[in-house]
């Protein structure tokens, strides 16, 4: 039998190599970013075309390299961090692994050039695929210029799995995002597509997070500072009131490494607990410094996840030093102990307090019926009164309506096949077939606007012009998303226009009210980013259905609440709401009967 086992071909090992590390531009953006910052710069410029697809270039003011290692730095697990085991558990860097250039080289066309501040001359450098198609010296400036094209440009298979140029972008986004925050003092700037995105100069850590989120972030941070043993915690915690069902204001780092954490998650969440709903997630940007020995970032080949030596203890002084931070900003409840909680009278001297007097009938007995409440009398009761949805009864009017149940005629309730009666103010309860349907009224609201809006003929919108427009504030993750969503917002009705750091409509769609815009632009954001199944018109569709859908408690007269239900019942689709949750459930005949066995 012949052998089957052989090496592979060094560019298809790079390749495979490759797909560990360079999962998307956003995955290069980390690692030249990253590279930066590790030689040093002070200023990092970041160039972006068509979301990375045609262009990532980074340029920096970093130490630069000589002709040999500017060579060496594209050879896998060629590195300068390390030289032995030991150095794992003493990093301070951000890459280590000497890999990040050998696979962006293997799947895209770069160019390089890097001079060391007291040399004359610099080093250029092509290489595509893997392969050097040239070397020479150059003249540029110190520090390094790395240019990124056409990326995938030999793995047709795996650009078609790219997402669309404002989902990447936003990859790249948080990428950049996660760098600035790390390291405040350096200069940065992000242009896409020629237009300038970020400028940002050299700032406080609290600042970097305003010039990353806007201004309306600036009010709602709360410091947060814990000093122990084991590890010191800074930076800010969002108040309550700005937590969001959506995450992408949750940032972890450890030594200045951004990290995923889902257990560290979880300490923020229980700091938060009876603050905001467990649906939501808190805004954070936490620093935490920890011995290097301590943790383990050699786990995972983006190195974003960390393993530590005594997680349980972290764990608990996060979590404590988050509930501090609220306590000291008095966001949570406190009992003032200093002050008396309770005002007591005193009385003028040789006053006495009569004790209260309480008086008994010891002839009354319970059991004993007065006549006007014989069944002889109940004639005038032909029917009893039913309260209505949300109303009260006490125990005395209940087991009034319970004794009568056998003098009185049968209830006849009018469900016909277009009525409904409420039940708990969020319920309609209506005969479907000789079954009781119970049926989601919010749920079934939000199916009801969906398919409306899904179905709308998009040539005959009609828009309601707004005498004062109506101005929202944005970050630029939120514009990004809103500015590729221009075209959709027009056909359905809505007038905008972009400024700085807002969206300010002049223009609705003519059934819906100016007063419900916030939610739609809120509800459309914080899922935007997850939405992987639909088109950008069902999520929008989606959005506005969620947020003009009748609330739980709001009054709707008889006839509202019939025409709806006739309409819901028409559709083909009803089973499911947008959300994919039930809009309703039946309860049969058979069902009931088995409950009075």
């Amino acid at each position: 039998m012949s052998d089957i086992i052989q090496l592979l071909p060094d560019h298809v090992a790079n390749q495979i190599a490759a797909g560990e590390v360079v999962q998307r531009p956003a995955s290069v953006v980390k690692e030249l970013l990253e590279n930066a910052v590790d030689a040093g710069a002070d200023n990092i410029q970041l160039v972006i075309k068509d979301a990375g697809r045609s262009l990532i270039q980074v340029i920096d003011n970093g130490r630069g390299m000589s002709v040999t290692d500017a060579r060496m730095a594209f050879e896998r697990h060629a590195t300068s961090k390390i030289r032995k085991t030991e150095d794992l558990f003493h990093l301070t860097s951000k890459g280590f692994r000497g890999e990040a250039l050998a696979s962006i080289a293997a799947v895209a066309q770069v160019t390089l050039k890097t001079k060391q501040p007291e040399d004359s001359l610099g080093t250029e450098l092509h290489i595509h695929g893997s392969e050097i198609k040239k070397q020479d010296p150059t003249v540029t400036q110190p520090g390094s210029m790395i240019a990124v094209k056409h990326l995938f440009y030999n793995i047709p298979a795996r650009r078609n799995f790219l997402k669309s140029n404002s989902v990447e972008f936003r990859h790249i986004l948080d990428e950049f995002h996660r760098v600035a925050l790390a390291h405040p003092k350096i200069e940065m700037s992000l242009v896409h597509n020629d237009a300038e995105v970020y400028k940002l100069n050299s700032a406080t850590p609290a600042l970097r997070i305003v010039q990353l989120f806007g201004r309306k972030i600036e009010e709602k941070l709360i410091s947060v500072q814990e000093e122990t043993d084991i590890v010191s915690i800074t930076g800010y915690i969002g108040k309550p009131e700005i937590a969001k069902k959506s995450r992408g204001e949750q940032f972890f780092f450890v030594n200045n490494r951004f990290i995923r954490s889902g257990y560290l998650h979880r300490a923020l969440q229980s700091a938060f607990e009876n603050l905001i709903s467990p649906s939501h997630h808190p805004s954070y940007f936490l620093f935490l410094t920890i011995d290097p020995q301590k943790i383990d970032i050699n786990i995972h080949p983006t190195k974003t996840e960390v393993k530590f030596e005594d997680e349980i203890a972290i764990y608990a002084q996060l979590r404590a030093a988050c509930k501090m931070a609220l306590n000291k900003f008095h966001v949570t409840p406190a009992i003032d102990f200093d002050q008396p909680q309770w005002e007591i009278p005193s009385l003028p001297k040789n006053q006495n307090i009569a004790p209260p007097q309480i008086s008994v009938d010891r002839t009354y007995n319970p059991f004993e019926v007065e006549s006007t409440h014989t069944s002889n009398n109940y004639t005038h009761h032909s029917q009893p009164q039913i309260p209505s949805a949300g109303g009260k009864y006490d125990i005395g009017t209940l087991h009034h309506h319970i004794e009568q149940e056998e003098q009185a005629p049968a209830l006849d309730l009018p469900l016909h096949s277009h009525t409904a009666l409420p039940w708990a103010e969020k319920y309609l309860l209506h005969v479907f077939h000789g079954n009781l349907m119970v049926i989601h009224r919010n749920r079934m609201h939000q199916t009801l606007l969906y398919h409306h809006f899904r179905s709308k003929d998009q040539s005959h919108v009609l828009s309601q012009q707004l005498l004062f427009p109506i101005s929202i504030e944005l970050n630029m993750q939120e514009k990004v998303a809103l500015q590729d969503a221009e075209k959709l917002l027009i056909s359905f009705g809505f007038g905008l226009e972009f400024q700085d750091q807002t969206i300010q409509f002049n223009a609705l769609p003519a059934d819906l009210p100016a007063s419900m815009l916030p939610d739609v632009v809120r509800h459309y954001l914080s899922n935007e980013m997850h939405f992987e199944y639909d088109t950008h018109r069902e999520h929008l569709a989606k959005s506005m259905a969620k947020s003009m859908a009748v609330r739980s408690g709001q009054h709707l007269s008889p006839d509202q609440t019939s025409n709806m239900l006739q309409e819901f019942l028409n559709l083909q689709n009803n089973v499911y709401s947008p959300a994919g949750k039930k809009n309703y459930h039946i309860i049969s005949r058979q069902e009931t009967d088995a409950q009075f066995t």
